[in-house]
């Protein structure tokens, strides 16, 4: 099969699996349509929302059509990194047994796994969640486990503040997206979510997601190509540095916030991984979209998830992160003329 024809298959499974998890999550295209991205952008994602809008029933729609593993952990102050990777019990003898944990419990066979409350764990833990996600690789019981195709999920208790450990710069950077994950506002929507009974069972609502439409083994070798495969025009790359200079000195292109002096605003801006990462979830984006190379319109859509968490503030400012970056990410698309 050619590169070409490869590509289209994949598509078509790709789309496939994005409206299976459209019809789980409704009314909310735009994160459905961004996890996608990530998955075969083969990048990690954060996750921001509120308490109950459907994370976790999204994450396991996602795993059950990928057909990988999927597994989750609940992050507590007095979680240690041990706990990610076995855990004790007392046996049927009275003997303890050691069990293998979250990151172990389905082997290598392991697709997506979310950390409920990353910010709620120590740094030791974001330590460890960190070198998996670099080298998909865990060291434990004399032998090194590799997790080939896992995508790492986390999201963060963004109204307590208490007993809490916010992820560093250095830290956020290593995600390809922060998405974020809202209610829909439609009414019809909310009417459904509501008073729907099918959305009130998970087991059910996940039911219709058609299992295993994605062979994760295949999807590195899937991104590769398709990394080599979609272009980029020179005056695409010509936006793209603009869109990466403004995010270094938002002022001198003219970036406005309100009550903000944007000027005194920046601590840094993107790094090198961060707009490579945004070049490949563009290209993924223009692959869904069935084109062959990037345009203006793909940077565009991926830009605010992609680039927000990476924008690093100065700490008079940063206390206000969540009110600040995806606004300042937005208002550098609104001022950075496309070609």
């Amino acid at each position: 099969m050619t590169s070409d024809n490869l590509l289209a298959d994949w598509r078509q499974r790709a789309l496939t699996l994005e409206n299976a998890l459209n019809a789980v999550m409704v009314g909310m295209p735009k994160p459905v349509r961004s996890v996608v991205v990530a998955l075969f952008a083969r990048g990690h994602v954060l996750l921001e929302g509120d308490v109950g809008v459907g994370k976790t029933t999204l994450l396991q729609a996602l795993a059950r059509g990928i057909g990988g593993g999927y597994q989750r952990i609940e992050g507590t102050i007095d979680l240690m990194p041990s706990d990610l990777i076995y855990y004790t019990q007392l046996g049927d003898d009275g003997r303890p047994r050691v069990l293998p944990g979250p990151l172990l419990a389905q082997g290598e066979k392991l697709s997506v796994f979310f950390f409920n409350e990353i910010n709620r764990a120590r740094p030791q833990v974001h330590a460890l969640l960190l070198r998996l996600m670099a080298e998909r690789t865990i060291a434990a019981f004399n032998r090194e486990f590799e997790f080939a195709h896992l995508t790492v999920f986390a999201d963060r208790n963004r109204v307590e503040r208490e007993e809490t450990f916010e992820l560093p710069a250095a830290s956020r950077d290593r995600f390809l997206m922060e998405i974020l994950i809202e209610a829909p506002t439609d009414r019809a929507h909310l009417e459904a979510l509501m008073f729907d009974a099918r959305f009130h069972d998970t087991q059910a609502l996940l039911s219709p997601v058609p299992e295993g439409l994605i062979d994760p083994a295949q999807l590195d070798g899937l991104a590769s190509t398709l990394q080599h495969t979609i272009s980029a025009s020179p005056a695409l790359r010509h936006y793209g540095t603009e869109l990466w200079l403004a995010t270094r000195e938002p002022a001198r292109y003219g970036v406005l916030l309100p009550e903000i002096e944007v000027e005194e605003l920046m601590a840094a801006g993107a790094g090198p991984r961060g707009v490579a990462m945004l070049v490949r979830a563009a290209r993924v984006h223009a692959w869904l979209e069935g084109r062959a190379a990037i345009v203006p319109e793909d940077l565009r859509t991926v830009f605010v998830d992609t680039i927000a968490h990476r924008l690093a503030l100065q700490p008079v400012y940063e206390a206000q992160r969540a009110e600040i970056a995806r606004p300042l990410a937005a208002e550098i698309l609104r001022r950075v003329a496309a070609p």
